[in-house]
């Protein structure tokens, strides 16, 4: 039977994980162009990122996007998020 204890600890490791891909989200972001995101204004489902910025800074992040992504694959290896929208 398993441990309502070890369980907790995967969904810790879980949010722990998306934490993290946040703020290299937000570095790698800040090191290409310049803008200062907010974790908040970052949601990850099913892999994809998805921004909740001002359209302007959104169109400067798209022209990009090759950048960043290559960015977040060095960092993050095989948990790098594999879309931007």
């Amino acid at each position: 039977m398993i441990k309502i204890k070890d369980l907790l600890f995967k969904f810790s490791n879980l949010l722990v994980s998306e934490q993290i891909k946040k703020e290299s989200i937000c570095e790698v972001v800040f090191k290409v162009i310049g803008i200062k995101l907010d974790s908040k204004d970052i949601k990850i489902k099913n892999n994809i990122i998805y921004l909740n910025i001002k359209p302007i800074y959104k169109n400067e992040i798209f022209f990009k996007k090759d950048i960043i992504a290559l960015k977040l694959k060095e960092s993050l290896g095989k948990r790098a998020p594999i879309d931007l929208r």
